[in-house]
């Protein structure tokens, strides 16, 4: 299923779930910023893909900020990690492949 083809899924049904739950989850599950408005994204946290199983599992949701989800997120489908480092420079998820040990 292409993008476009996603476009049924998100109708009146899904604007009403998105609404309840970003009301019982007023902040952003990366950053903990308080969400407002159109920054607040109801995100799968395992991509659907046209599955209606998963698209409704509401224990694959999250909410996020507009810019967690558009940044960090994106970068944690595409390259299965995400970005970002602590003070001594090494990067903060577990997943990143430096923090990955390889077990021989």
């Amino acid at each position: 299923m292409e993008m476009g083809q996603y476009h049924a899924m998100y109708g009146k049904a899904w604007q009403a779930a998105r609404r309840a739950y970003l009301l019982a989850h007023p902040f952003c599950a990366m950053c903990g910023k308080p969400l407002r408005g159109s920054d607040a994204v109801v995100d799968h946290i395992r991509p659907h893909r046209g599955d209606w199983r998963l698209f409704w599992d509401e224990a694959n949701w999250q909410a996020l900020c507009k810019h967690c989800h558009d940044s960090h997120k994106q970068r944690q489908e595409h390259g299965g990690y995400i970005g970002g480092c602590d003070t001594a420079g090494m990067p903060v998820d577990p997943l990143h492949p430096w923090n990955v040990m390889e077990v021989k």
